[in-house]
């Protein structure tokens, strides 16, 4: 019989606890909006790592070992699904042109929708998950996309007017948008936008609509990167469910792994900085992402196409990263003399 714990208040007080003084010692550390380097980087995921271990040592002593290796089972699987969503979230940061010392921001409060988002999606389990394989299609041609758009993105280049943005041109009919970047803020207040706009090198800008508070580009960012993020859950809620029917198993052991994933974000953007043809890698593993959602899109509805299981996924990302990473050392100077 699955072992179930229900919500027992000891553990959900535990859980808590760590957690938030995860996140709060996480928020301060980086609240300077510097770039993480792959030392730091390397020390956070640790750091993640050592809290969602530690909870599954509670789990141990205070429950059973059954209890347990569910937990860490349901853990080492999201971290396994969750991989992918590593590269799109790079997709998305490299189609913003979004500088390397906000994006921590952008994931630590994307880590705050996705504590929300899961938890909803654990607790309507896998009945709400019916188009899923359409969202996947979507989803799959927006991956694409992602990857077209890298190639063509020209070295270090950082938009600093979005007006001409695809994501801008859809969003601004809808809510009050600001086309620029605002320091690290995803909102700003009418009286600051007004004192832009009189800026000489803000002449041009017109707004669709107006509000007390405009939206930044960043938000944008971070909207986006929360949608990948949801994408990615209809694949691996239902798959961790299956592990464990506990909805607090289940939800717990999710959130530290997305934590711990977030901050490995870092040492991969930190490395394809370092090696210089690993971001070519990262465009042929989303190619390979939007097959793998297409195909399992096309199965679901039409009865032909493949499921490619976390295995052979793990299998694919780990030798593409590889080829990446020992073409970068044997030609690493093509780069560098430009």
């Amino acid at each position: 019989m699955t072992p179930h714990i229900g919500l027992e208040l000891k553990t959900v007080i535990i859980f808590t606890a760590l957690a938030m003084l995860g996140l709060v010692i996480d928020l301060f550390a980086h609240r300077a909006d510097k770039p993480v380097s792959i030392k730091a980087a390397s020390f956070w995921t640790l750091f993640w790592i050592a809290i969602g271990t530690s909870f599954g040592i509670f789990l141990y002593y205070y429950y059973s070992a059954d209890v347990a290796a569910l937990y860490f089972a349901g853990y080492a699987l999201e971290m396994s699904l969750s991989v992918d969503n590593l590269f799109s979230i790079m997709a998305v940061f490299s189609w913003f042109g979004v500088k390397s010392g906000y994006t921590h921001r952008v994931l630590y409060w994307g880590i705050i929708g996705a504590v929300i988002f899961r938890l909803i999606f654990v607790l309507v389990g896998t009945a709400l998950f019916a188009l899923g394989a359409y969202v996947e299609i979507v989803f799959a041609l927006l991956v694409a996309l992602s990857a077209i758009l890298m190639m063509t993105k020209k070295e270090n280049e950082e938009i600093s007017d979005f007006s001409a943005h695809p994501a801008y041109k859809l969003v601004k009919f809808f809510i009050p948008l600001y086309p620029k970047i605002f320091g690290h803020n995803f909102f700003i207040s009418k009286k600051q936008v007004e004192q832009e706009l009189l800026k000489e090198e803000n002449k041009g800008i017109t707004l669709k609509r107006k509000g007390l508070f405009f939206a930044t580009p960043l938000f944008l960012c971070l909207a986006i990167v929360e949608t990948s993020d949801l994408m990615f859950a209809f694949d691996s809620v239902p798959a961790v469910i299956a592990v464990s029917k506990d909805p607090f198993i289940v939800y717990s052991c999710m959130i530290f792994a997305i934590m711990g994933l977030r901050s490995m974000y870092f040492i991969l953007d930190a490395l394809k900085n370092t090696l210089v043809h690993l971001e070519k890698a990262v465009i042929a593993l989303l190619f390979f992402i939007a097959f793998k959602l297409f195909a399992s899109a096309s199965l679901h509805l039409f009865g032909f196409g493949i499921e490619v299981g976390i295995q052979e996924s793990l299998v694919v990302i780990a030798s593409v990263l590889a080829i990446g990473i020992v073409s970068s050392l044997i030609f690493k100077g093509n780069k560098e003399t430009k």
